[in-house]
């Protein structure tokens, strides 16, 4: 490991690192205006133009607000629970490549931290790792309603989880690979979602689930608990949970855009260095098509929830795996 290799792997993280915390910021904004826009209203407009500062002026307001933490509160967890929630989230784009090797500085330059033979099982362990910062967050404010929505949003991450996973043995199954540039790399010919339309679909819905997206924002039912398991948050230990949220969207748009829509391929001629932009604007399309359910559908009762999870989702996903089988063994 020379000391090029360290300055590029330095600079690497903190390209990431400041793309993805600028981009969640403005996430925030442009959810706004989509939703805004969807139900015929203005949305933020008032901090700068076309209210392009809100961001920033959320962040001085989350920054300067009083941190307050309940007396019989356990002090330990209770800090240390929205660290659980973000870092994991950010963590997740280690593994998370973003376009082709491209030439710069005189060296070949691959376009993610570091690529690991087993980065889909490790984004799974990181997803799992968030349970641990709601329930902790639920459970060490001592609060029953903070309580309540930490174990309904446990069982629901839980449960769709175990979807996911049993999507992602399919990908596996026809690939061969854990490792997601091989996944991008083998969809050179067909991207999978159109091999493997009922695991996207599949996918696509456990994903919302997983990250608390409309219509399975449940944990976070204002109108149910208050505001589910950090309604005893404020400041930036809020603001460490809202932008985990997040974070964990564009986790999820990008891995759906690495196993299902082809990464950064695209089925005509492109030079090598455009390879980001077509990853960023099927992301950017995803992340679309999220904010637009949550302006568009009603939340589900919880359980309605458990009931798409277990007697609906996970079945088909058991057949996706048994159709992937049977079709690898006929062409075989």
């Amino acid at each position: 490991m020379t000391l090029e290799w360290w300055i590029e792997l330095l600079a690497k993280v903190l390209v990431v690192f400041v793309v993805v915390l600028t981009s969640v910021a403005y996430l925030t904004l442009l959810e706004r205006k989509v939703v805004a826009l969807i139900q015929a209203r203005l949305g933020p407009n008032r901090a700068g133009p076309q209210g392009i500062f809100q961001p920033a002026a959320d962040a001085l307001k989350l920054m300067t607000k009083e941190q307050v933490t309940p007396t019989q509160a356990d002090r330990v967890l209770f800090l240390l629970a929205p660290i659980l929630s973000l870092v994991p989230a950010l963590t997740a784009f280690s593994v998370i490549p973003f376009g082709e090797t491209v030439h710069m500085f005189g060296r070949d330059v691959a376009l993610h931290i570091t690529d690991v033979n087993i980065a889909l099982l490790f984004l799974l362990a990181l997803s799992s790792i968030g349970v641990y910062g709601i329930f902790l967050g639920g459970w060490a404010s001592n609060n029953k309603y903070s309580l309540m929505g930490s174990l309904r949003s446990s069982a629901q991450m839980i449960s769709y989880e175990l979807t996911m996973g049993l999507v992602v043995v399919s990908i596996v199954m026809v690939v061969g690979y854990f490792s997601l540039v091989d996944i991008v790399a083998a969809q050179h010919k067909l991207p999978f979602i159109v091999m493997q339309p009922l695991a996207f679909v599949l996918f696509l819905i456990a994903s919302f689930a997983e990250i608390n997206r409309v219509p399975f924002d449940l944990p976070e039912a204002e109108p149910e608990l208050v505001a589910g398991y950090h309604t005893e948050y404020s400041g930036m230990r809020f603001a460490m949970y809202f932008l985990g949220e997040y974070a964990n969207l564009i986790t999820i748009t990008s891995l759906i855009t690495l196993l299902f829509l082809g990464g950064w391929l695209v089925p005509w001629p492109s030079p090598v260095w455009l390879s980001p932009l077509w990853f960023c604007i099927k992301v950017f399309l995803l992340i679309f098509f999220a904010i637009w359910t949550r302006g568009t559908l009603p939340r589900f009762r919880f359980d309605q929830l458990m009931r798409i999870g277990w007697k609906f989702l996970l079945p088909l996903a058991l057949f996706n795996i048994f159709a992937t089988a049977l079709f690898l063994a006929l062409k075989g």
